[in-house]
């Protein structure tokens, strides 16, 4: 016998509109580990679940007209629940073979993977598309009000999506962590379908999900490094970041993906053997002083500043970091501090479009492997960061690749010669070239003659940056704000040195 009422079909489907959204925003949470959160990751997830609720919405109305029962509806829904509770688990042996095609920059089965994860979304929000014309069939008592109860119900269903987006994003997530987040969705629904069905053995549904909320979720990601452990791991409000630290004590900083390392800290040292030790060389190709003030726009957790503070102590630093969580993970666990550091929680180009000082040296450092914000490589951008130069002043672009590709070093060299009349280029990483550009001179005959003059520790490195110093490569387009497609690009890249890696 029944002892609870049934619920309203208006809360169900606002439930079931709920949760669509708000796994949706979860979904690209879950890639963002192994695949960055780049519009390519959106634009599959986005297409794949509108793809999912048309195939729901048909088949909805197909199985409303065979069995227009609430009792189907609300088996419909528990379904749906359970299967987007099992999603993030469900996964994990899809994303570990996805990140092993990464790492060996296959590009077949890169986007094989990712399609199939995404996939793993597409069945759970195919099953929930089915409730809305299910509780359509059933609401509909006469013909002539079918306009008004599909609208009602309709707009229902949006406002659930509208608020399941917003919590999602500014509240489960944030406070829970994206696994909890699908199993939290989940839970609703089987709960309302739970409520539907009044039979004692579907309780045993929603309290075996309201365990998993209560369960620890452990790392995300495992390590790539015999012997490293995970210190520290966060969904911040714009990303997924851990604190990886080897035997030896060496600590990286990981965002999204976990491919590339974006903050180093060695033990004992300043410098990291990587592309953060060539900001403390490179401007002397340009300057024969050390920079008085320097902006580093994408700061991370302050490798660059933590050196430049050690080496350059009268250096005046702007630490610009648009993710406030990575400067306190920089505190605490990579000893940022300099004795000029000044931290900014803020978007590198609008940073600098407030600012009114003048810097002799702008480091641009703001990419999410393998993909540069496309606002920081056209040629207004770095217009603006010409007016925000000394006399003499530099931009330097890590500019990050794919190995063996030079398309996108081509297009940002290009974009910069459209802005300064000397651009120069020192290839030290196999995947990271810095880029150098300035209103006035710069080459490696600067850079050999200052090297004595540097700290001892920088000297060697100095000369070696001296061999490798040249003019910037040949070709590439002009990036402008109105046509800049650095995705396309870098995707078009992998797939091309992938292709090479297989003849």
């Amino acid at each position: 016998m029944r002892r609870l009422p049934e619920p309203p079909l208006a809360l169900v489907v606002f439930t079931v509109g709920f949760s669509i959204l708000g796994a949706e925003i979860a979904a690209a949470r879950l890639l963002a580990p192994y695949f960055g959160a780049s519009t390519i990751v959106w634009a599959n997830t986005i297409g794949i679940v509108l793809v999912a609720l048309s195939v729901g919405y048909w088949y909805g109305g197909k199985l409303a007209d065979r069995n227009p029962t609430r009792l189907g509806l609300y088996r419909i829904v528990l379904l749906s629940g359970l299967m987007l509770a099992a999603v993030p688990f469900v996964a994990d042996p899809f994303l570990g073979f996805a990140v092993t095609a990464l790492d060996s920059i296959s590009a077949g089965a890169f986007v094989g993977s990712l399609l199939g994860v995404t996939a793993l979304i597409a069945l759970p929000i195919l099953v929930s598309g089915a409730v809305a014309p299910y509780a359509l069939r059933l609401a509909v008592a006469d013909v002539s009000e079918a306009g008004t109860v599909s609208g009602r119900l309709y707009a229902i269903s949006t406002v659930g999506s509208l608020l399941g987006t917003f919590t999602s994003a500014l509240l489960f997530i944030p406070l829970i962590g994206t696994r909890r987040t699908f199993v939290l969705f989940g839970l609703v629904l089987v709960v309302i379908a739970a409520v539907g069905l009044a039979r004692s053995r579907f309780v045993l549904a929603p309290a075996a999900l309201a365990v998993l909320l209560v369960l620890p979720v452990g790392t995300i990601k495992g390590t790539t490094n015999a012997g490293a452990r995970v210190i520290h791991e966060v969904d911040t409000e714009y990303q997924y970041a851990r604190v990886v630290e080897d035997l030896d004590g060496t600590r990286t900083l990981e965002l999204n993906e976990g491919q590339a390392v974006h903050s180093v800290r060695r033990p004992g040292s300043y410098l990291t053997d990587n592309i953060w030790d060539e900001y403390m060389i490179v401007p002397f190709a340009a300057q024969a002083q050390p920079p008085r003030q320097i902006a580093i726009l994408g700061n991370a957790a302050g490798t660059t500043a933590r050196a430049y503070g050690h080496y350059f102590p009268d250096t005046k630093i702007d630490g610009v970091e648009i993710d406030g969580e990575l400067t306190e993970i920089g505190r605490e666990y990579f000893d940022m501090r300099a004795p000029g550091l000044t931290t900014h929680t803020a978007d590198a180009r609008p940073f600098l479009r407030r600012t009114d000082k003048k810097y002799d040296a702008i480091f641009v450092d703001a990419y999410r492997q393998p993909y540069i914000p496309f606002y920081l490589a056209t040629r207004e951008f770095f217009e603006l960061a010409r007016d925000r130069l000394a006399p003499g002043g530099v931009v330097v672009v890590n500019a990050g690749h794919p190995e063996n590709s030079d398309k996108l070093e081509q297009v940002l060299g290009a974009t910069m010669a459209a802005v300064f009349p000397t651009v120069i280029r020192d290839p030290s990483e196999p995947v990271n070239t810095l880029l150098l550009g300035t209103m006035g001179k710069a080459s490696a005959r600067q850079l050999r003659a200052a090297a004595p003059t540097l700290p001892e520790d920088l000297r060697p490195l100095a000369l070696q940056a001296a061999a490798r110093v040249e003019p910037r490569l040949p070709g590439g387009r002009v990036y402008t704000d109105d046509v800049a497609p650095v995705e396309w690009l870098i995707d078009s890249s992998i797939v091309e040195v992938a292709a090479d890696g297989e003849r």
